[in-house]
């Protein structure tokens, strides 16, 4: 059989076997295939970081504003964003700070700094958080162990 199409195949004019070649190669999709990335905001008001208490399966867990960063959206955006949809704080980004897999929850994580613009924090998400609050630089390692913080965000909060 596969004898018979070849031969069908090399006999036939060009645009028949441009049409069959079009056929049998899909074209490539519109959209990239993206690994799974969150946008971490750190978000500094004089000197005080914004943490976000998050439910876990078993545990809640202190943590930075984040969200997933979906195609065509920037993680810079992205962590503006949800700062505010999460915690009703307001921020601007001043650099990024690196990415890195996440030590815990294995996705691409994408740091960013951020200033304090406007805003009192209160957990605007209920579903995904218990508590947001506004704690002082000096005590995060009561709320996030140091060996856990990504070492420029220590950087930049010194």
């Amino acid at each position: 059989m596969q004898q018979i199409l070849d031969v069908a195949y090399e006999g036939a004019e060009e645009s028949v076997r441009t049409r069959f070649n079009l056929l049998v190669r899909p074209s490539a999709p519109a959209v990239q295939a993206q690994a799974l990335r969150v946008a971490i905001a750190v978000v500094r008001r004089g000197d005080e970081v914004l943490l976000v208490c998050r439910r876990g399966e078993d545990a809640l867990s202190w943590q930075f504003p984040a969200g997933m960063v979906k195609p065509g959206r920037t993680p810079a955006a992205v962590a503006v964003e949800e700062t505010h949809a999460e915690t009703g704080v307001r921020c601007a980004i001043r650099r990024h700070l690196g990415s890195r897999v996440h030590p815990v929850t294995g996705v691409l994580a994408e740091y960013q700094f951020a200033e304090y613009l406007m805003g009192e924090a209160t957990n605007r998400d209920d579903r995904e958080n218990d508590a947001v609050t506004w704690v002082p630089i000096a005590d995060l390692p009561r709320f996030i162990p140091t060996e856990q913080i990504y070492p420029p965000i220590l950087e930049v909060l010194a």
